[in-house]
């Protein structure tokens, strides 16, 4: 992450404090400010290699159990600075496709015996097409294969059943938003409200760091001071 660099690693350390501490993200410019640096563009990079890094650490983990599955739409800026808009569900070409992963633990509440779900660890991938051979690349390498995934009943999801022990598809609408895919809609419209609210306008060759430090960050929402040092082990 460091390598040629001519920053100093104290520079380095404190710019990791501010991007992993601070909960809604910071932008490029208050950094900048907050560095006491001249140059925007060193701290926009620096900020990059950063969150690439963060993708590479979340990397090493795959998702297990009961994982949700499904896609989101990511508003982001085209090279005429015009904008495409985010939303849930199948969109219009041209839009930024992100796979939404979400591993649930069951929970049971031992006096009322009432189910729900726990929400743990999340992945996003943006992804090049809507395809089924890309959805079950994104499959293969995030899912332990005895993994039981729940999805809408998406053409492009009809493989996943050869890569995880079972695949559960529920025809896509109120009912499977509001229980099976909970946690993907939520996650997608949190993503939606944070990126956008800090960020303004993201390309869309760029998305893909900004949500690995999006998710980096929400892996580790309960890990507090040590945030900056530990990372998420799933058992």
């Amino acid at each position: 992450m460091m390598e040629n660099t001519k920053l100093p690693v104290r520079t380095w350390y404190i710019a990791m404090a501010f991007m992993t501490y601070s909960k809604k993200g910071i932008s490029a410019v208050e950094l900048q400010r907050q560095l006491g640096h001249s140059r925007y563009d060193t701290i926009w990079s620096l900020m990059h290699r950063i969150r690439g890094a963060m993708g590479k650490r979340d990397a090493l983990y795959g998702l297990e159990g009961e994982i949700g599955f499904d896609e989101g739409y990511f508003e982001v800026a085209t090279k005429d600075s015009e904008k495409k808009k985010l939303k849930r569900g199948r969109g219009s070409q041209g839009q930024c496709n992100v796979a939404v992963m979400a591993e649930s633990t069951p929970l049971e509440d031992p006096d009322t015996g009432e189910k729900s779900s726990h929400c743990r660890y999340f992945k996003m991938k943006v992804l090049d097409s809507h395809r089924s051979e890309e959805i079950d690349g994104t499959v293969e390498e995030n899912f332990d294969k005895r993994s039981i995934v729940f999805s809408d009943k998406s053409t492009s999801y009809v493989n996943i059943s050869d890569y995880v022990e079972m695949h559960i598809m529920e025809k896509s609408g109120k009912q499977t938003t509001a229980t099976t895919l909970k946690w993907i809609h939520i996650i997608i419209n949190y993503a939606n409200r944070n990126l956008l609210g800090n960020f303004h306008e993201i390309k869309g060759e760029y998305l893909q760091l900004y949500l690995n430090e999006f998710v980096y960050k929400l892996n580790r929402r309960y890990f507090g001071e040590k945030l900056l040092t530990d990372s998420y082990s799933p058992t």
